[in-house]
């Protein structure tokens, strides 16, 4: 974890997390044998590989499991089509997860993992990609177009605590935390679980601001209890499998929108005096956005023409993965932000534009053309409050 929330200035009770309107401190206790800047794609890999030489930073902790453990991964952050977000850059990309999955299993050090992962457009991480036959049980929160979902906002049903300017968690994250606290792991199985989060993260089958929990990989392991990845509390042991049900819908809101919802919350809450800064930033916020979506509209008119700039937010069927030359994504990616200015956590949402530039094989030449017309040598980015990011 980055572990900037607990010391935030801006945490109105210090020291704390809460993932719940009526929840306690989860923070208390948390162990963090990677923070800050050792919070990177190179360290997760090798911490999930059990390789101690290559981590730099953080506690040296690696996964050091046998033929015979299971593993319980859960990944959560800002995602976008093929990417994982991660603090500290570079991303995680799709294919270098997976073949790192890949060298796992080769390496013959677990019997059976179980991936949870929360994150816009996670399914994309995974299809077409995650083999079937690797004992992996990967969950998404999204299908592979779709963005990730954030509850417990101000003003919203239900809220957090007033003095929080902030959404409390993701609907994904929350649905299978709440389950796992409010059940018997040792009687609930992991498509029960599933079940009951899907359920939950599509707004009870309405997909009025939900999303497609997704499955991959190694189904068959399903049947098995929750308990043998996520572990056993005993003061759980005289609650049935299934004890709550949430049948209640609860209001939602697009995961890269949070940024505006705490901007919003911080010019309402501000005195007059400082809500005109607290204006600029907002507005700038806006405008940056709008900005950078018309300029990647653009550059799918300039290579596509005006009747064929939807190319750039076309999706692959089933099946397929994002991309066929991930190397190309990299490429284009680079070339936009040396020309454009780096990716925000809200500009992520345009990696499909540029894995389909890649999937119509146009010359790079050609691509760098159109973005240097589109950007005109300007920095578009990024904000501050956005969070910038490099592939």
């Amino acid at each position: 974890m980055y572990d900037d929330i607990a010391t935030c200035d801006e945490n109105p009770r210090p020291g704390t997390i809460i993932h719940h309107p009526e929840g306690g401190d989860v923070y208390a206790g948390v162990p963090k044998d990677y923070t800050g800047d050792a919070v990177t794609a190179d360290n997760f890999f090798a911490v999930i590989l059990g390789d101690k030489s290559s981590v730099k930073g953080g506690s040296g902790k690696v996964i050091d499991s046998k033929p015979d453990d299971r593993i319980f991964l859960y990944y959560t952050d800002h995602g976008a089509a093929g990417l994982l977000g991660m603090p500290e850059k570079p991303y995680v990309v799709a294919n270098d997860f997976v073949e790192v999955l890949k060298k796992k299993h080769a390496m013959g050090t677990y019997k059976e993992m179980v991936i949870y992962l929360e994150a816009c457009e996670s399914g994309s991480i995974f299809e077409g990609l995650l083999p079937e036959d690797l004992n992996i049980y990967a969950i998404t929160s999204t299908k592979p177009e779709e963005p990730s979902y954030i509850i417990y906002c101000p003003d919203m049903n239900p809220p957090p605590p007033p003095e929080y300017t902030t959404c409390l968690g993701d609907t994904f994250s929350v649905a299978w935390m709440e389950d796992s606290e409010t059940h018997n792991l040792k009687k609930e199985s992991l498509a029960q679980q599933i079940n009951k989060v899907k359920e939950r993260t599509s707004m009870f089958g309405t997909y009025a601001n939900g999303s497609h929990v997704m499955e991959y990989g190694t189904k068959v392991i399903k049947p098995e209890k929750v308990y043998v990845y996520q572990g056993y509390n005993p003061e759980t042991a005289n609650l049935p499998a299934n004890r709550i049900h949430f049948d209640k819908k609860m209001e939602s809101v697009n995961q890269r929108d949070g940024d505006l919802i705490y901007l919003w919350q911080k010019y309402k809450r501000s005195s007059v005096s400082n809500r005109a800064e607290a204006l600029k930033q907002m507005t700038e916020t806006l405008r940056y956005m709008a900005h950078l979506d018309s300029s990647v509209d653009m550059i799918g008119v300039l290579l596509f023409g005006p009747q064929n700039g939807s190319i750039l937010r076309s999706s692959r069927g089933r099946g397929l993965p994002l991309v066929d030359d991930w190397d190309c994504l990299k490429s284009m990616t680079r070339l936009f932000e040396k020309h454009c200015g780096l990716l925000t956590e809200y500009g992520m949402k345009h990696m499909r534009a540029f894995a389909n530039i890649c999937n119509n094989l146009v010359e790079e030449t050609e691509v760098e053309e159109a973005i240097i017309a589109t950007c005109s040598g300007k920095n578009i980015g990024p904000y501050a409050s956005l969070g910038a990011y490099s592939v």
